[in-house]
């Protein structure tokens, strides 16, 4: 927005009317070229050209027609402009909920929607934070400091996909949740003190849920079997179970029981080794007594 309050035109072809589209998903793909066809029709009902559209919704022509053929992901507030301008009662601002969806990477989306399903959920993370457990803040300093950099908007839209992973915690009925951090990352002030208080903040939060156990992987300890890297567990309510751990089957999701079996003791032998959770919370809560 202009000083003056009226909406400023876009500079460029990635303005803020819209984020690009991932050539490799196909059902986003599908998504925003019905989202965009359904914006064309109401549009072109409408008796609106799509300079004078483009003008009422704030953004410009060549936008809109990106939009419209579904080359760009509309933004939220582009549908819900688009809904008022074109008199659609509402009809427009509820593709937002598919919209934003497609926004998030195809790889997130899929694991979202295997950790909704899961009715069990193991996470050892060695060098940072899950991102369950990330704050925004948290999440969009780790991804700005990757190199080579990542674009504003992919940034805003990997930090959102983080974030909307986290509704497993509102679940009814609840997954169980389980999480063993390393201690080095624990002392690492990512975005700086303010920033990693809240952090700290939200594990003690998260750390306190009667579905969650989070524990604590003292950097003095013996060696264990995450020294290779992430190990993750899902179990699902018809018994079944898919896992992944960085050192072990190339890296590379397994459901075959053999091969879960040991992940499973992979990571009960972290656990064991970990500090218990009230031991945990003690040493979260006497970092943030040392900010």
């Amino acid at each position: 927005m202009s000083v003056d309050g009226e909406a400023e035109q876009p500079q460029s072809e990635t303005d803020e009317a819209g984020w690009e589209v991932d050539p490799d998903d196909d059902w986003g793909i599908a998504v925003i070229a019905t989202v965009g066809r359904q914006l064309k029709l109401r549009r072109e009902a409408a008796g609106m050209r799509a300079a004078e559209f483009g003008t009422a919704v704030g953004y410009g022509e060549d936008m809109v027609y990106k939009i419209e053929g579904g080359k760009r992901i509309p933004r939220p507030e582009y549908l819900d402009k688009a809904d008022e301008v074109l008199k659609a009662g509402g009809l427009i601002s509820a593709m937002k909920e598919d919209v934003q969806r497609v926004r998030y990477p195809k790889k997130v989306r899929e694991l979202e929607k295997l950790e909704r399903k899961a009715v069990e959920i193991g996470v050892y993370v060695r060098n940072s934070l899950s991102g369950l457990l990330q704050t925004p803040e948290h999440a969009q300093a780790l991804i700005e400091a990757a190199q080579p950099p990542y674009s504003p908007d992919d940034v805003e839209r990997m930090v959102a996909a983080r974030m909307a992973r986290q509704a497993v915690f509102a679940r009814d009925p609840a997954p169980s949740l389980n999480f063993v951090l390393e201690e080095a990352p624990l002392l690492r002030e990512v975005g700086g003190t303010m920033v990693w208080r809240q952090q700290l903040e939200r594990l003690l939060e998260v750390g306190q849920l009667w579905n969650v156990t989070l524990q604590v992987m003292p950097t003095k300890s013996d060696p264990h079997p995450g020294v290779d890297g992430r190990i993750e567990l899902l179990k699902f309510p018809d018994g079944t179970a898919i896992g992944r751990a960085d050192g072990a089957f190339n890296g590379r999701p397994v459901s075959e029981p053999r091969q879960l079996r040991v992940l499973e003791l992979q990571y009960g032998a972290i656990r064991a080794q970990a500090l218990r959770p009230r031991e945990s919370l003690a040493f979260i809560e006497k970092l943030l007594g040392e900010l």
